[in-house]
């Protein structure tokens, strides 16, 4: 509801799915799920316009206080595993610094990748798990709070010019950008993560290490260079679990047992969400990803209608886990009936890119088969 598809979550789409369905009673009935819902996603909006000038600013400051960015960008790349897709020579990382050292520019490079569903959608949500570790703790911290969400945020952000410069699909003009950014935006993360704590920014650590696997994993797919099996596709799957999973568990600055009740409800509402996105990409590129639930089921099923239809099930198999957390949390948590609307949105939106497909865009359906059947 808060991403750049808010079309899906208009009253006529709502009528359309069975979660859909649920979420406009919800909100006709004005229920503490739908009001703590709108309460957070408003509260975020008031917050949003801080949170972009500070990442701004943090962004601007590196960047103009960087002597030696070679070195800066070779430690990163070093960092991630050394993909030669986002490396940058020597010689080019003089010219985009040149370019891109105005404010302006690099205002206008950050609000381009902070166009993301996956920032948009997962802001408020910050603000809800932090809320609830708050009131449980009866600890506010204002600037602790800013810390952990904007670092995580951020960090979260940083997989779209990634994305971008390997897919290759958005934004041709601004990709050696991003590579310049990337280092930064890495950096200004870990800076504000970091004074959260040494546990938390450890767990930090941690995850973007996994999600790095994760999708280092995707990539040996896409290349062939690894098949395309269901256990290589759950391996992959980091990528989506272990960046929502960690900010989840320091959301409650890494402390158990609720640390680990928030990790499970967002890795496994992150990956249920991971498949609507395959079904979505589908639809917006006019192809079945790779790699992909929608590929793998159709692949071992020779039939794409099958693929997809298994891939709706795999999402609602993930989202069931994640309803599984809410059962480990107390009746009277603050934000629990927030969660439960939260996961009736995730469910909405792949239901709703499913129903799209099958209903709508039986032409695709059509060259999808054709195009497996060459494969």
């Amino acid at each position: 509801m808060s991403g750049k598809d808010d079309h899906i979550f208009k009253k006529f789409n709502l009528l359309r799915t069975p979660s859909g369905r649920m979420i406009l009673k919800s909100g006709l009935l004005k229920d503490k799920k739908y009001s703590l819902f709108k309460h957070y996603l408003n509260e975020s909006k008031k917050e949003y316009t801080g949170f972009v000038q500070r990442y701004k600013d943090g962004i601007y400051e590196l960047i103009r206080s960087d002597s030696t960015p070679i070195d800066t960008h070779k430690a990163f790349i070093d960092e991630i595993g050394s993909p030669k897709e986002l490396e940058l020579e020597a010689n080019q990382i003089a010219i985009v610094k040149e370019k891109i050292n105005e404010r302006t520019i690099i205002n206008d490079r950050i609000e381009r990748i902070l166009n993301s569903n996956f920032v948009k959608m997962t802001y408020p949500v910050f603000f809800a798990l932090f809320d609830g570790y708050s009131d449980k703790s009866n600890s506010h911290d204002r600037i602790l709070r800013d810390n952990v969400i904007d670092g995580h945020l951020i960090a979260i952000d940083l997989s779209e010019p990634m994305d971008r410069i390997v897919d290759k699909d958005e934004d041709l003009d601004y990709l050696e950008d991003y590579k310049f950014l990337n280092p930064y935006i890495l950096t200004l993360a870990k800076r504000k993560i970091r004074e959260a704590g040494t546990e938390v920014f450890k767990e930090f650590e941690a995850g973007f290490m996994d999600a790095l696997m994760g999708q280092k994993i995707d990539y040996e797919m896409k290349t062939n260079s690894l098949d395309l099996t269901y256990e290589n596709l759950e391996r992959s799957y980091k990528k989506y679990r272990s960046v929502l999973g960690t900010a989840g568990k320091n959301m409650c600055l890494n402390q158990k047992p609720l640390s680990e009740i928030y990790y499970i409800g967002m890795a496994k509402a992150a990956e249920c969400v991971g498949c609507g996105n395959e079904i979505q990409d589908a639809i917006g590129t006019s192809g079945i990803k790779s790699p992909s639930w929608p590929l793998f089921y159709s692949t071992m099923t020779g039939d794409v209608k099958s693929g997809f239809k298994l891939t709706l099930e795999k999402s609602r198999s993930y989202l069931s886990e994640a309803y599984l957390a809410l059962e480990m949390l107390e009746e009277d948590f603050k934000i629990k009936p927030y969660l439960e609307f939260l996961f009736l949105t995730v469910g909405h939106y792949n239901e709703f890119w499913y129903r799209e497909l099958i209903t709508k865009r039986v032409d695709l359906l059509t060259k999808f088969q054709h195009d497996l059947k060459i494969t």
